[in-house]
This record gives C-alpha cells, sequence and structure tokens, in this order.
C-alpha cells in the first residue's frame, strides 16, 4: 500500500496523507499532469474519473466526473493556484455541476502537493485545507480519507507503465463523451516553442498539412481573443481544395487556447476545439479535445482517418520545434 500515514489535525483543520513510490519523481509528478494517467487512479477503484479539462497552470481549471458501477456521476474541479515543476502545485478541490461550474452548496477545499525525492523512490504528501470544523467533518463521513487511499493504491500500476507510455506513442484519440473526443500527442520539445509553431504563420505553413502532397496557401491567424482565423489547404496541383474558419475564443500563452472551427462552405454547426500544453518528461503534452455537435458527426470526422493525418502534421511539428531549439 503507498499511503504511509494520514494525519488529522483538528486544530488547523488539515488532514496530510504521505505516499511512498518505487519511481522516480519526473515520474510521479507526470501522472498528476497527463489527463490519460490522472484518470486511471484519481478517484477510488470503483468510481472511475474522466477529465474533460486539465491545466496544469497557475489560473488553470481542471473538470472531471466520476461515474459509479450503478451509472450515478459526480461531478468535481480543480482551480490552479500554484505550480513549481516537479516540486509541487496547488489546487482548490470541489464539486461541480454536470458543466463544470461549481456547486455552492457543497463543500470546496484547498490541496497542496509536495513531491520529493527519496532513497527508494519519491514521495508525494498531499495537505487538504478545510474551511471550517463542520465542513472537515462532512468530507470524512462523505468517504474522503478512504477514497484519497484507494486512489493512492491504484498509482503502483501505473508508474510501472509510465517509462514508456507517452513518448514512444504516436498521437492518440480518446472517446470521452458522444460528443466529445480527446487528442494527445507528446511533442519533444517546450511548451513555448510548440505554441510559437500553432501561431506563427510561417511555421504552420511548413507542418499543418497532414498527408504528403498538400500545401497551405492562406493561413490568416488568430492572435487575440475574438479574432478570427481562416485555414486553406490544396495539393500540390491546386486540386482538392478545402479550408477551415473560426474565432479564437481564449489564448492563454503558452498553454492554453480554444477555438471555434467550421469547414469553409459547409452548413451547420462546427466543433469547439480545447488545446493544452503541458510540460512533462521528453517534452511537452500537447492535448486537444473537440466538441462536436453530435455523435453523427463526431464519428463521421474519425472515419475519414484525421488521427492520421494529424499525426503526420505533428511529427512535422516535431521537427521545426527540435531544429529552432538547436538554431
Amino acid at each position: 500500500m503507498p499511503v504511509t500515514t494520514v494525519t488529522r489535525d483538528i486544530d488547523n483543520l488539515t488532514m496530510t496523507v504521505v505516499a511512498d513510490f518505487a519511481a522516480p519523481v519526473q515520474r510521479l509528478w507526470d501522472a498528476y499532469l497527463d489527463p490519460r494517467k490522472l484518470e486511471r487512479f484519481w478517484g477510488p477503484p470503483t468510481y472511475p474519473a474522466q477529465f474533460t479539462r486539465h491545466d496544469a497552470a497557475p489560473g488553470g481549471r481542471s473538470v472531471y466526473s466520476m461515474t459509479g458501477p450503478d451509472g450515478d456521476t459526480h461531478h468535481g474541479f480543480w482551480e490552479w493556484l500554484s505550480v513549481t515543476s516537479r516540486e509541487s502545485f496547488e489546487v482548490r478541490d470541489g464539486f461541480a455541476f454536470a458543466d463544470g461550474t461549481p456547486n455552492p452548496d457543497m463543500p470546496a477545499m484547498r490541496m497542496v502537493y509536495t513531491f520529493e525525492s527519496t532513497e527508494t523512490g519519491s514521495r508525494v504528501t498531499t495537505v487538504t485545507h478545510f474551511q471550517s470544523i463542520d465542513e472537515l467533518e462532512k468530507l470524512l463521513e462523505m468517504g474522503m480519507e478512504e477514497g484519497l487511499k484507494e486512489a493512492m493504491g491504484q498509482m503502483d500500476a501505473v508508474l510501472a507503465d509510465l517509462a514508456s507510455f507517452a513518448r514512444e506513442l504516436p498521437t492518440s484519440t480518446q472517446i470521452l463523451s458522444d460528443t466529445q473526443v480527446r487528442i494527445s500527442r507528446v511533442i519533444r520539445g517546450s511548451a513555448e516553442d510548440v505554441w510559437r509553431a500553432h501561431n506563427d504563420a510561417d511555421l504552420l505553413r511548413r507542418w499543418l498539412l497532414g498527408p504528403d502532397g498538400w500545401t497551405m496557401p492562406v493561413c490568416e491567424v488568430a492572435t487575440n481573443a475574438g479574432d478570427t482565423y481562416r485555414y486553406e489547404w490544396e495539393q500540390a496541383g491546386g486540386e482538392g481544395r478545402f479550408g477551415f474558419e473560426g474565432e479564437l475564443l481564449e489564448s492563454t500563452a503558452p498553454y492554453r487556447a480554444v477555438t471555434t472551427e467550421r469547414m469553409i462552405g459547409m452548413e451547420g454547426e462546427g466543433t469547439i476545439n480545447e488545446m493544452t500544453l503541458t510540460p512533462v518528461d521528453g517534452g511537452t503534452l500537447l492535448t486537444l479535445v473537440v466538441t462536436y455537435p453530435s455523435a453523427e458527426v463526431r464519428d463521421m470526422i474519425l472515419a475519414t482517418g484525421m488521427t492520421d493525418g494529424m499525426e503526420t502534421s505533428y511529427q512535422r511539428l516535431e521537427q521545426e520545434v527540435l531544429a529552432a531549439s538547436v538554431a
């Protein structure tokens, strides 16, 4: 059992959980920052979690749900208060409504995670700060302590996979719901370089091309929230022209951008694309959560081989980022 101690301090309204693992700090840190890995241990085994947003940066937010064996679903959120890479992060953790907005009728708590190396591997210390004795008692009655122990108990298997889990994987696609898909890829390079590659027209023209044989004659980049963008592609001979346009809804450099997207000339609703960049071992985890107007549209787009085309583009992106780092 990874949990070594659990200490309640009624006077200071805190609960401290210490857990030790036979894995390096970087691997333990990445388990919390990569939503694909976090989902494998956050919450009790009978209530697996699913993160539809995970912004591991100060001012960011995470939104998740946990579904029980009878289909009952509970929603939660994190507000990221501070992050010191591979050392600590602090979040406000609370209950949420189905749309991810905080539920003010339920208690929230401040949680501080501290990571350190040990002689046998690494340790994470979680200090939960409650707002009152009533909230502390209420959350303990709801099984918070047992839930944390069970979550930690699942981490050994997760950490054992992390040495090769992300770096060797190409672009992966996970269906989150009837209308949401998460696309993930680790890019060798810094978050700043990957962000620049998404916001510099000259760079975009070199990597955002999909399969070989295509060019990008139109690349109008949205810089500020509220700006519109327009991208168009065509085959080398000028055939098969198509494009996408949309609006930049949110932009927080260098870790989060949210855009709408619609195929030029097509009627109907488009998609909402939420991109998050997170520094991890080996580079930057690029996560793209796409919300489609319906399951039918989602399946139609996935059937086009979208993931393979994105992998080809991301390989070019990685080459551009690596070239910039040695220039």
